[in-house]
């Protein structure tokens, strides 16, 4: 059985050949303390974030897009390989997507947990190449094509032709980041303290980068948060609006928009032309804030798109790689 893996630092996605998308989970692993054995993986395990006892520790594998706990991403790993194709898994082969910035040493960390995991053959391609794919752009051609791929960990942003990536940029800002920030505020603004579920809901309540033209309603919309007060130690209530969210997220936001005219500055000018003329492509969880490509737009002058079912585009990329490996062998050629 081939396996496609989008090894996100939110959610993990696997790809089985010839079946598509059999997988998207969570990626959160619950362990006993002083233990390696997963108590509960993926969406059972991330119900227990901020809830657990002191014995159960709620751990996510991933951070900034590479491994940050080896025995729990092997844990994660083997578990959702075997829940989404059950049974007996002759010479397993696997294809899983990275950041275009991880190291050599974060590459081998990979590398060797999926193999661990019970694959026979591990192939890496990079996010950025994987997301443009699964969006279904031209990427065996010789034009411009550019991408923002937009993960929980990192935002890949790369110019990619004739099946190869030209330049590219890889940030270590993410759906976590924009989390972060969320919290940041409250707790510098309104002196609460709340978790980082709570600031992921207020962002997908709420959150958004731009003005959206029509959506009066959004703007006016609040969000109910329950937290801690810094100063005394109470639980204390809060109404949010989605103008404050806004500015929260704007130093991030920020920071992903300063990584595409990096991008557009090292690319050559032919291709420059090609992504005038064609725009750029947002996929990735982050692709879904509201405004995002707007602001984007306005910022480079370039038409942006959000890409047919974004969240799942890195995974569709690395499934087709799965379903014609001979494809996926002159992609890492070109690498």
């Amino acid at each position: 059985m081939d396996i496609g893996i989008d090894l996100g630092t939110a959610n993990t996605l696997l790809y089985a050949r010839g079946q598509g998308i059999v997988l998207n989970e969570p990626s959160v692993v619950a362990m006993k303390e002083g233990g390696r054995t997963a108590l509960a993986v993926g969406t059972e395990a991330k119900e227990t974030i901020g809830r657990t006892p002191g014995s159960i520790t709620a751990i996510r594998p991933l951070r900034d897009g590479v491994i940050s706990d080896y025995e729990a991403a092997e844990e994660m790993i083997r578990h959702f390989v075997k829940k989404a194709v059950p049974g007996r898994r002759p010479r397993t082969r696997m294809v899983v997507c990275v950041p275009s910035g991880v190291t050599p040493v974060e590459r081998r960390a990979i590398v060797h947990a999926a193999q661990r995991s019970g694959a026979k053959a591990v192939h890496l391609i990079e996010e950025p190449m994987a997301a443009a794919i699964g969006a279904g752009l031209p990427v065996a051609e010789p034009r411009g094509s550019m991408v923002v791929d937009i993960g929980g960990g990192t935002t890949e942003v790369a110019v990619i032709s004739l099946g190869g990536i030209v330049t590219a940029q890889s940030l270590r800002v993410g759906g976590d980041r924009l989390d972060t920030a969320i919290t940041d505020y409250v707790r510098k603004e309104h002196a609460l303290l709340i978790g980082e579920r709570t600031a992921e809901d207020v962002k997908c309540a709420i959150g958004s980068a731009w003005p959206v033209p029509g959506d009066d309603e959004l703007e006016e919309r609040t969000f109910t948060v329950r937290g801690r007060e810094k100063v005394g130690g109470l639980p204390k209530t809060l109404q949010l609006t989605a103008r404050e969210v806004r500015a929260a997220l704007d130093e991030p936001v920020e920071s992903i928009i300063a990584a595409v005219r990096v991008t557009l500055e090292e690319c050559p000018p032919e291709l420059s032309g090609d992504v005038m003329e064609h725009g750029i492509v947002l996929t990735g969880g982050g692709a879904l804030l509201p405004g995002l490509d707007l602001r984007l737009a306005s910022a480079t002058g370039i038409p942006v798109f959000v890409a047919d079912n974004p969240l799942d585009c890195v995974a569709l990329g690395s499934g087709k790689c799965v379903e014609d490996f001979d494809q996926l062998q002159k992609l890492l050629a070109s690498a």
